[in-house]
């Protein structure tokens, strides 16, 4: 049998190891993350948004040609345009760290010391792997310890970094361990619950489904508070 050639090396929970198409395949099916900060090159905002639209319309275009499409058409003809512009103008716009949201701090004055949980959160990623859409929701929750956070700057947070290909447990990181250094505190929590059409799409297309992630830092790992946050969710610690 012909070996597998080797395609590329990468460190793999600190050890190299060696990718081959078939490595790569498996990988993307078992939704393995590489690193907690997105992968990103050095020079990935060397470009504006706009010589980014114009470049990713025209490879658009010929992955539309190759698959045989008749871009005269009036309904196609728009079409390399419109999800370039998407990609980086809404859907991977998380990428960019200008549009981080300003998070704006508040002191506590009402003395609420208790946790303060935003459920149900709505948002939509795209996996990293294929390319199509992770549709779930988050859950933040978190214990004051002196300022508290706009509510509307939670969804905005979730929304940005899932605006991005993803992995869900590297955004749920990600979220968590950003809103930890907003706020100057370890207490917090979060759990997020999607569906993710990678797998309901294609592969084994099951579409019945979900995925939950979780971390709880500070107060949260100790059992009666997670809990409790679990408790709001209507949840079970099985998670």
């Amino acid at each position: 049998m012909k070996p597998q050639e080797i395609l590329s090396n990468i460190r793999l929970n600190g050890d190299r190891i060696e990718l081959t198409e078939d490595l790569m395949d498996e990988m993307g099916d078992s939704h393995i993350s590489t690193a907690v900060d997105t992968p990103m090159v050095p020079h990935a905002f060397d470009r504006s948004d706009e010589e980014k639209i114009a470049i990713i319309q025209g490879h658009f275009k010929a992955i539309m040609e190759t698959l045989g499409l008749d871009l005269t058409d009036d309904s196609l003809k728009g079409t390399p345009k419109r999800v370039a512009k998407m990609y980086v103008k809404e859907i991977f716009s998380g990428l960019n760290p200008a549009n981080m949201p300003q998070a704006a701090l508040f002191e506590n004055k009402y003395r609420y010391n208790e946790m303060l949980v935003e459920k149900n959160i709505s948002f939509y990623s795209n996996c990293e792997h294929h390319f199509v859409p992770i549709i779930g929701k988050a859950h933040v929750a978190y214990i004051s310890n002196g300022k508290v956070i706009g509510l509307s700057k939670l969804n905005r947070l979730v929304e940005y970094f899932a605006k991005r290909p993803q992995v869900q447990e590297r955004l749920t990181v990600q979220i968590a361990k950003t809103l930890q250094e907003i706020l100057g505190t370890e207490d917090v929590a979060l759990v997020i619950d999607a569906k993710h059409l990678c797998v309901a799409s294609r592969g084994v297309e099951d579409d019945t489904s979900s995925t939950v992630t979780a971390f709880y830092g500070g107060q949260f790992k100790n059992e009666k508070t997670k809990e409790e946050f679990l408790r709001y969710l209507e949840l079970n610690t099985s998670f």
